[in-house]
Parts: C-alpha cells; structure tokens; sequence
C-alpha cells in the first residue's frame, strides 16, 4: 500500500496593520511637502512663498502624525525605546529610529526659523492680546537675528528626509521571503508616490485655506503630471522586467498574483489612479487642482495598501492567497479614522495658532506680507 502524504499550508494573520499603512503614507507626505517648501523657503524666492507656507504646513502636520502610527503600529510604545538600548545595527528598521528623531527635530528648527520673522513682527488678530504675547516669546527676541539659520536647518532636515525616504523603502526591499518587495524598483515608487501624495495635499490644501491661488495650482498640477508619469515608468519598469523575465525575482513575483483576478483588478485600479489626475492636471492646470490632488492622495495611500496589506495575502509557502477582511476596531477601520481626524486636529490647531500669511526668510520679509503667485519652475 502506498503511504498517503498530507501537506497542510497554515494561514498567517498580517504582521503589518493598517497602522503601517498610514506611518509610511504620512512620513512620505511629510518629506514631499518638505521638499516643496525649498524654493520659497530655503532658496528665497518670493514667487513660492504661498507654496511653502502651505507645504511647511503638510510637512508639520504628516509629520507630527506618523509617528504616532508607528508607535500604534508596534502594538506596545515601550518597545520603541529598545531601539536605542538594544540597537541592531544591521537592521534599517533599527536605523529608522534614528532617521526620524533626525528628521522631526530639523523640520521643526527649520520651521521656527521661518517662522520667526512673522512671530515678531506680524499684527496678531483683534483682541488676542495673550497670543501676540505667545508669539513675540516663541520668537527668543534676546536671540540675535540668525539669517543663516534657515539654509542650515534646511541642509540639516534634507539629509535626513533623504534617510527616511532611503530606510522606508529599504526595509521592506530587504525581505527576500517576499518576491512582491524584494525589488529594487520598490524604494524608488515609494519615494517618487510619496512626491505626487505631497503635490495633491498641498492642492487640497490650497483649496481648504485662503486665499486661493490659481497660479500656483497651474505649477502644482504640472509637477503632479511628471511626478505620476515617473510612478507609471518606474511600475512599467517592474512589470516588464518580470515579464520578459529578466530577473527570477522579479518573475517569481508576477508569477505569484498573476492568475488572481483580484490583482488584476488592482493593477488597473492603481494604474487608473495615476493616469488620471495626470491627465486631469495636463488638461486643465487651473481649476481641477481639488480633484487631481484627491485622487493622488488617494494614489498615494493605495500604493502603499497595496505594498503592505496585498502583499502579506501572498503566502511564503503554499498556493493560492490569504483572504484579508478590514476589522471595525482600532486595528483596521477606526484606526484609519483615528489617524485622520489627528491630522484633522493638527492642521486646525496649526493655522489657527501660527502667523503663516507671514512666514517666510527675513531676507524676504517684504515679499513674505502677500502671497504672490508662482512662476513656472524654470523661471521662478
């Protein structure tokens, strides 16, 4: 008699929540709105300064909010700390709680620079007396002027934002058990998404908080355009590498979702999700800003789901996939929720508490008073 063989496959529960989702969307929206605030803030140019602002105000309020997601994330805050009393050096995870301190602490110096010339000068609201008060304090007025301040904490913020884009992408790449993320392309979409998800809040937010600025939302639009046109090259670049099978990664990973129909719809859903706010910003760079940021937001934050939720339904060992079902509680849905009225509540308490109609290099005080419409790129 010929012996019968049982081989039993066990289903995983994700190690990663949707709380990793919203910590890799919000610290990339942070650093993409950074990076939009050079221009006006860093490089003194007054036609930007309405974009700074509003970008400066992103990259507070993401940033302020990540963290928290991670530390949700971790299920138990106090092993955050054994980051530092037990480092692993040879983890990028490990290094990331290095990047971030690294990175929050040079956001807000840079912040408070640009914003010192407004605390100190500009006229607080009618009857706010104990605010203009705050303000001339937050501004150390027995400090003298620091107009090198700004470009330093700017050096010192870009090279940690350039950490954190490097880490977050790194430390899902380096998982080879996983074919879907270990991939080259992976940190590059992660950093070139987290770019146009900057580029669509700062259109949302142009359109939450004015004045509003029609020229600025023409610039915005174009730099969202090429910013998703290098998200479908670099997705492009991916898939042809696995189809041509160039790389054995590369194709196992194909191979692993491409009979599910529920990846197929997912590839075109996010391929959609690219093209058209682009085509919608190409269209009319002026007067769609709220949708085509929307949507990249949306673009954003689903490229990520998908990295992390979809890629953990595709099993180690065994065949077919893991079904996922969004729990209501504080794990799945609430939590979601919870992120976003955080964000909600910081950007309320933010411009409702801060001079940023003024905010600006003292160099450029004059030009910081009225927002000012931008140039085009090349000739700002």
């Amino acid at each position: 008699m010929n012996p019968v063989v049982e081989v039993l496959n066990v289903t995983r529960e994700a190690a990663w929540l949707p709380w990793a989702v919203q910590y890799f969307f919000l610290i990339g929206l942070s650093v993409g709105c950074f990076l939009l605030t050079l221009p006006g803030f860093a490089f003194a140019r007054p036609a930007w300064l309405r974009l700074a602002r509003l970008a400066l105000i992103g990259a507070l309020v993401c940033g302020f909010a990540a963290p928290v997601a991670l530390l949700a994330d971790l299920h138990q805050p106090g092993r955050f700390w054994r980051f530092y009393a037990h480092p692993n050096l040879n983890s990028w995870m490990a290094w990331g709680a290095f990047f971030i301190p690294g990175y929050l602490g040079g956001l807000c110096l840079y912040a408070w620079a640009a914003l010192r010339p407004g605390l100190a000068t500009a006229p607080a609201p009618a009857r706010a007396g104990l605010l203009r008060r705050a303000w001339r304090l937050a501004a150390l007025p027995w400090l003298p002027p620091l107009p090198r301040l700004l470009p330093l904490a700017a050096a010192w913020a870009a090279g940690f934002a350039a950490l954190v884009l490097l880490y977050t992408g790194m430390e899902v790449m380096v998982l080879r058990a996983r074919p879907l993320w270990a991939t080259p392309f992976l940190p590059v979409q992660f950093a070139v998404t987290a770019l146009a998800g900057a580029i669509g809040l700062v259109l949302v937010l142009d359109r939450l908080l004015p004045p509003r600025d029609r020229g600025m939302e023409a610039v915005l639009n174009r730099l969202l355009a090429l910013s998703l046109a290098a998200a479908l090259a670099v997705g492009g670049a991916w898939l042809a590498t696995g189809l041509l099978g160039l790389d054995a990664t590369h194709a196992a990973a194909l191979a692993s979702v491409a009979h599910s129909p529920e990846w197929r719809v997912t590839a075109i859903w996010a391929a959609l999700a690219a093209a058209v706010p682009a085509a919608l910003a190409l269209w009319r760079p002026a007067g769609t800003g709220w949708l085509s940021g929307l949507i990249a937001l949306h673009a954003a934050w689903m490229f990520r789901w998908t990295v992390f939720i979809g890629g953990q339904t595709v099993p180690k060992t065994g065949a077919g996939l893991y079904a996922y079902h969004l729990p209501l509680g504080h794990d799945g849905l609430l939590g979601i929720l919870g992120t976003g009225g955080f964000c909600l509540f910081l950007l309320i308490a933010l411009t409702a508490l801060l001079p940023w109609e003024a905010a600006g290099p003292a160099r450029a005080a004059e030009a910081a008073a009225a927002p000012v419409t931008p140039a085009a790129p090349g000739r700002a």
